[in-house]
């Protein structure tokens, strides 16, 4: 599904070059929820940039299915943008003069693309996500976690291959935050949606697949959660975030 393949990216700053990602590589699987980890300066947002073709690494290779995306032009990449991938943001970034349901339908809106086809799965993802009481609401009206919801529907009104979240936890309490995470489960399980999350928070990153612990520009450790319950998961990440910080 996606693959990053052993990414360089750097910053010149003056006459000084600061190198962010020093070769990072790793996979996340179709159907899986991956969460990165890593303390502020590990290359967590670089890594979701350089994915989401927002900025161009240096080197390496990031291929989405099928297509490298490094290898695409500006106009391919606009397109890929808003038909392959879906955009979680930690400031949710909905439409004040647009309904939830419009907020939703967004995407194909701009894509051109809205069709009673579209608008039935708007309403279904309304469904899936407990909001269509509110879906004739604005955003000024509904909960931070009323409005998290909406942005994870609109992230998947294209069956994108790939949901990009950008922290999606940070703005929010823990009842939202939990509302949210409920919400890629959701997505996971019942669209086999494939979420790529950074965080720093580790009760979202416990309910992920795996984990790709990111220090200094690499990956320093990846944990999969496997059989174990989600609080053992949550322990066993907070121990290797301590163990990181001994080292």
């Amino acid at each position: 599904m996606l693959t990053v393949q052993d990414l360089h990216k750097s910053y010149q700053v003056g006459k000084t070059t600061y190198e962010v990602l020093k070769g990072v590589s790793l996979t996340v699987e179709k159907g899986e929820f991956v969460a990165v980890m890593g303390p502020s300066g590990s290359g967590k947002t670089t890594l979701l940039n350089c994915i989401s073709c927002y900025i161009p690494a240096d080197s390496g290779s990031i291929r989405l299915g099928d297509t490298e995306l490094a290898r695409l032009d500006e106009e391919a990449l606009a397109k890929v943008r808003n038909r392959k991938l879906g955009f979680v943001f930690q400031d949710f970034l909905l439409l004040d003069g647009l309904t939830v349901r419009q907020n939703i339908l967004l995407p194909a809106i701009i894509g051109g693309a809205v069709s009673g086809m579209v608008e039935n799965r708007a309403d279904q993802l309304c469904e899936v996500f407990g909001i269509s009481a509110i879906r004739d609401k604005y955003p000024a009206e509904i909960s931070g976690g009323e409005k998290q919801r909406t942005a994870v529907a609109r992230a998947l009104i294209n069956h994108p291959l790939l949901i990009l979240a950008d922290e999606p936890t940070g703005n929010l309490d823990s009842r939202s935050s939990r509302a949210v995470i409920r919400s890629f489960e959701q997505a996971k399980s019942a669209l086999e949606a494939t979420i790529f999350m950074v965080t720093h928070d580790s009760f979202a990153a416990s309910f992920c697949d795996r984990v790709v612990i990111l220090r200094d520009g690499v990956v320093w450790r990846t944990l999969e959660k496997g059989a174990a319950q989600r609080s053992a998961f949550q322990d066993q990440l907070l121990d290797a975030i301590r163990e990181m910080g001994k080292e």
